[in-house]
C-alpha cells in the first residue's frame, strides 16, 4: 500500500542575524520540504494563511510537490533570532495572536504539530504528534483528536509540562499510558532520544556534525520519522535513529529534502557519547558586546548540560596578583576551554596557550579575525571556527 502523509502545522517566516537566514518555513512547511523522497503518496500541507502570505505559502507547497490546503489565519507570524539557539523574538507577540477556528482533518496517516494561530482536531489511521511548543504543550487527544495508532515525538521540557512528572522516563511512560500511545520518542538534545514503547525502551543516538543550524532541527526529526514508522511502516526504533540522521546531515549542511532510508542507513556518522566535566569560559569582557557574548555563553553551555568556570563569575575583578592564580587554578581543573577569539585579546590567547601546554582541549570562535593572526592557535590543534552555535556544540562534545 501506497501511503501519502498529510502535515497539518504552522507555515512562519524566519529570520537570523547570525548567520544570515530569512525564509518562510515553519514546522508544516519544512516537513514537507523534508519528506519529499520518503514518501511514495501524495503530500497534503495543511495550515493557516494570512492574505499578506498567499503567494508565499503557495509557492513553498509547489516547490515540494505538495498539495496545499489553506485556511485563514488574521495576520503572518515571524520568528527572528539573532543566533540559532537565541530565543526568538515572535511577531506578533504571542499574547496579540488572534486565534482562528481550529481546522478539522481526517485521514490516514498524519503528522499534526501544534501551532501559534489556532489547533487541528485529526482523525487518523496513523498520527504523529510533535506539539511543537516552548509555552504550552496541549496533550494529543486533549482537542478531541483521535488514532488508530499513535506516535508522539517530544522533548523532556514538553514531556514534563504535559504530565507534570519532572523524570523524563517516567513522564514518557505515563504519556504511553494517558494517550494510548503505541510509541513515545522522548527528545534528548546531545544525548540522542529514547523510543519508548509497551515492550521497552530503545536508545537513538544524536549524531556529530561540523556545523550545527539549529533551526527546523526538530522540525526534520519529526517529519523524517513520521514518514518512515507512518508511511513505510519502519520499526520505531530504526525509523528514530534515520530520523537522527537526517537532522544531523540537516543542521550540519541546513538542505532538504532529507536523503531516501537506503541512504541515511548507509552514510558513515559518528554517534554522539555526551561527557562530563567542566569547561572554561576564556573572553574579554571590558564592555557591553563582550560581557553579552560571554553572558550568552555561560547560559547556552550550561543549558547543554556543561558544567562552566567563567573567571568573571567565579574570580571577579582585582589585582593581578589576584585574579591571575586563581583563573589559572580554574583552567587546571577544567577539561575543555571554549575561548571567545574576538578582538585577539591578550589574556585569553595567553590562557589558550596555558591550555594547550597542559593537553586540555580548546575549542575557539574567532569572528572578524584575520587568518595570520589565528596560525599558532589553529597550528597547535585547537579547533577553531567563526559559528557561534557551531563553536557551543563542539566544546560541549569534547568533554570527556
Amino acid at each position: 500500500m501506497t501511503r501519502g502523509l498529510t502535515i497539518v502545522g504552522g507555515v512562519y517566516g524566519e529570520r537570523c542575524i547570525e548567520p544570515a537566514w530569512d525564509a518562510a518555513f515553519g514546522s508544516a512547511g519544512r516537513a514537507a520540504h523534508a519528506v519529499e523522497t520518503l514518501v511514495a503518496g501524495p503530500v497534503e500541507l495543511v495550515t493557516y494563511v494570512a492574505t499578506e502570505a498567499q503567494a508565499t505559502v503557495e509557492d513553498l507547497a509547489t516547490r515540494c510537490g505538495a498539495t496545499l490546503q489553506a485556511h485563514p489565519a488574521p495576520q503572518f507570524v515571524t520568528f527572528s533570532y539573532l543566533h540559532p539557539l537565541a530565543t526568538p523574538t515572535i511577531h506578533p507577540h504571542p499574547s496579540l495572536i488572534a486565534q482562528a477556528p481550529a481546522i478539522t482533518i481526517k485521514g490516514d496517516v498524519i503528522l499534526r504539530y501544534g501551532m501559534m494561530e489556532g489547533d487541528a482536531i485529526i482523525d487518523a489511521e496513523v498520527a504523529v504528534y510533535d506539539p511543537q511548543s516552548a509555552f504550552d504543550p496541549r496533550p494529543f487527544s486533549e482537542n478531541g483528536s483521535k488514532a488508530q495508532r499513535l506516535a508522539l515525538v517530544l522533548n523532556r521540557m514538553e514531556a514534563h509540562a504535559m504530565t507534570g512528572i519532572e523524570d523524563p522516563m517516567l513522564a514518557a511512560k505515563s504519556l504511553l499510558a494517558s494517550e494510548s500511545a503505541e510509541v513515545i520518542v522522548l527528545k534528548k538534545g546531545s544525548h540522542g532520544a529514547v523510543v519508548v514503547t509497551a515492550t521497552g525502551e530503545h536508545p537513538i543516538p544524536a549524531y556529530k556534525t561540523d556545523y550545527v543550524w539549529k533551526v527546523g532541527s526538530g522540525d526534520v526529526f519529526s517529519a523524517t520519522f513520521a514518514a518512515l514508522w507512518g508511511c513505510q511502516g519502519m520499526a520505531p526504533d530504526q525509523a528514530a535513529d534515520l530520523a537522527s540522521r537526517a537532522t544531523a546531515n540537516y543542521v550540519n549542511t541546513r538542505h532538504l529534502p532529507v536523503a531516501d532510508a537506503a541512504t541515511l542507513q548507509a552514510s558513515e556518522m559518528s554517534p554522539l557519547k555526551p561527557g562530563n566535566g567542566t569547561i572554561y569560559l576564556a573572553g574579554p569582557f571590558f564592555d557591553i558586546g563582550q560581557r553579552w557574548l560571554v553572558e550568552e555563553s555561560l547560559k547556552l553551555l550550561t543549558a547543554l548540560g556543561a558544567s562552566v568556570f567563567s573567571p568573571v563569575h567565579e574570580v571577579g575583578p582585582g589585582p593581578a596578583s589576584y585574579v591571575a592564580p586563581k583563573d589559572i587554578a580554574g583552567l587546571e581543573e577544567s577539561d575543555v576551554v571554549f575561548a571567545i577569539l574576538n578582538g585577539l585579546d591578550p589574556g585569553t590567547i595567553f590562557e589558550v596557550g596555558y591550555a594547550i601546554k597542559k593537553g586540555i582541549p580548546v575549542v575557539a570562535l574567532a569572528q572578524n579575525v584575520k587568518e595570520e593572526d589565528l596560525k599558532m592557535i589553529v597550528g597547535t590543534g585547537c579547533e577553531v571556527t567563526d559559528d557561534f552555535a557551531s563553536a557551543l556544540y563542539h566544546a560541549v562534545w569534547k568533554l570527556p
